[in-house]
């Protein structure tokens, strides 16, 4: 088997020691990837005086595949976020988040299987045109969306469900308030939902949607959304199944892909050997999928079921007491 290289960008906080774990999964399993390991977050602005160093944009930009550890955003003022500057840069429209049931885990619902497919570059959370007023006391920013983002989206997410089998995609929008943007989001759906007769197609506003999620999220197969709400609902749905420890993300453009842990940095366990590094693990998993090695996909999927479900060496979030290492090591003699 040939020699990939992939980029390898650790992260913040918790990000090295979970990325480690990944790393060394997809070694074992047979990979043969080769790494290049880049900077980006705080760590990169200490070592090297930039968040977003110039060589980690070269390198995402050559290698064209990404493995990401979660990065810091500072809340409510400091610098933007790496992330979306990432999605920015290299056009990253498509955001794909699956959550899927793991039996051995803390979740009050089973059999879950919903995919998120989220536009990654417009909207109300591309943070276009913020700005403060100057005595402080009012805020604005701007929300753009555009007839070619929602049906590159659209369409990416009809198709995704058309090669994975699914039944159903569901637009999800605020078109009753927001008639210009959600409206135009809405347009869009249904004119694309009529290319794809084999799926079945429904709309639904944006809260209507968080209610059945919680009531009935068995009636889920692929949503797709705006940027500001597929944040929202893509964590909603990580609650279903156990929280972000268990929720990978994927942010997929025509030159490159970046596949991540969705969430936080956790800079208060850093360095513990407590965190759960399901996240990226599960991520490496999408990456592999998207290169077309399902076998090795497979292979790690059933060997993180398996710890999970018989609670061998599983972290605490997962109601055992081992560290990240000892977590690592189950899956590792699994493969």
């Amino acid at each position: 088997m040939s020699t990939r290289r992939i980029t390898v960008i650790p992260g913040d906080g918790i990000g090295p020691s979970i990325i480690e774990s990944a790393v060394a999964i997809l070694d074992k399993a047979g990979c043969n990837f080769e790494y290049d390991y880049a900077q980006a977050g705080l760590c990169a602005l200490e070592e090297e005086g930039n968040l977003l160093p110039e060589r980690t944009l070269e390198l995402i930009e050559q290698n064209g595949i990404t493995l990401k550890g979660p990065l810091t955003t500072p809340v409510g003022t400091g610098f933007t976020s790496i992330n979306v500057s990432l999605r920015k840069q290299f056009d990253l429209y498509g955001n794909v988040r699956p959550v899927r049931s793991f039996k051995g885990t803390k979740a009050r619902y089973e059999d879950i299987d919903i995919i998120t497919v989220r536009e990654n570059t417009e909207g109300m959370y591309s943070g276009v045109g913020q700005k403060r007023s100057e005595c402080g006391d009012s805020a604005e920013a701007m929300s753009v969306i555009t007839r070619e983002g929602a049906t590159r989206i659209v369409k990416f997410a009809y198709e995704l469900a058309r090669r994975e089998g699914r039944k159903k995609v569901t637009a999800v929008h605020k078109a009753n308030i927001m008639k210009s943007t959600s409206g135009l989001f809405l347009e869009v759906a249904r004119e694309v939902a009529k290319q794809y007769p084999d799926i079945e197609s429904e709309e639904m506003i944006v809260d209507a949607c968080c209610m059945n999620l919680v009531m009935y999220p068995e009636r889920f197969d692929v949503i797709v959304t705006t940027n500001l709400f597929g944040d929202i609902l893509s964590d909603l749905c990580a609650g279903l199944v156990g929280g972000l420890g268990m929720a990978p993300g994927a942010n997929i453009g025509e030159r490159a892909a970046i596949f991540e842990a969705v969430h936080g940095s956790a800079p208060d366990i850093a360095g513990k050997n407590i965190a759960n590094p399901t996240s990226v693990i599960l991520a490496s998993i999408q990456m592999l999928e998207y290169l077309g090695m399902e076998d090795k996909a497979k292979a790690i999927l059933d060997a993180v079921k398996d710890v999970i479900a018989t609670g061998d060496r599983t972290t605490r979030d997962l109601g055992g007491s081992a560290g990240t290492d000892e977590f690592t090591q189950a899956i590792l003699e699994r493969l």
